[in-house]
């Protein structure tokens, strides 16, 4: 835990993580960088990846970090019988230091991969409100286009006028879809709003 020459230890509610989420096999890379606080819940950060990404929190999910899965163990099932409970794991526990790694998987049938890497560890700052988004670039996929693969069909189709599933793709999307779209403003509001 970093210290100043001479002080104590800040406690861990005082201390802020910052994270660089990318979407992995983006191209080009679909990230975002946040600052949250150092001893949240896997499941309080569950919600804010959802609302930083884009996400609409409609399918399953869960953080790799080794060989540990968290996510909502579900007891009525044997292939949660090694899910341990996000609920109970804090994020300082699982990346106790800066350049610590580990995965954010949503939605099992597309596989959205996030690669979550600690960047830095910092006191938090006076008057700043937490969860924050500093940065990032590009727009959140559309929920259900069919993982990487299948957003880069996607946008292929939206992007040629000539392409066969051109107007089913607007149509199907947003027609006002911009794959480039970053609103720092919009995701910051959000984060706000939650509880």
């Amino acid at each position: 835990m970093p210290t100043t020459k001479g002080s104590a230890p800040k406690p861990a509610s005082h201390m802020i993580y910052q994270l660089k989420v990318t979407l992995q096999d983006s191209k080009p890379p679909i990230w975002r960088r946040i600052q949250v606080p150092a001893d949240i819940t896997l499941s309080k950060l569950h919600h804010i990846l959802q609302t930083v990404m884009g996400w609409s929190d409609s399918h399953l999910h869960q953080f790799i970090v080794g060989d540990t899965f968290y996510g909502i163990p579900d007891p009525d099932s044997a292939m949660d019988m090694d899910t341990e409970n996000e609920g109970r794991a804090k994020l300082n526990q699982i990346a106790p230091a800066e350049k610590s790694k580990f995965d954010y998987e949503y939605d099992f049938g597309d596989s959205w991969e996030h690669r979550i890497l600690v960047e830095k560890i910092l006191p938090a700052e006076e008057g700043a409100q937490y969860p924050l988004c500093l940065n990032g670039k590009r727009a959140c996929p559309p929920e259900d286009v069919g993982g990487v693969g299948g957003y880069d069909e996607f946008l292929e189709a939206i992007q040629d006028a000539d392409h066969p599933d051109h107007e089913e793709m607007l149509e199907w999307a947003d027609e006002d879809f911009d794959p480039e779209a970053f609103d720092l403003e919009a995701i910051n509001k959000a984060l706000k709003k939650l509880k």
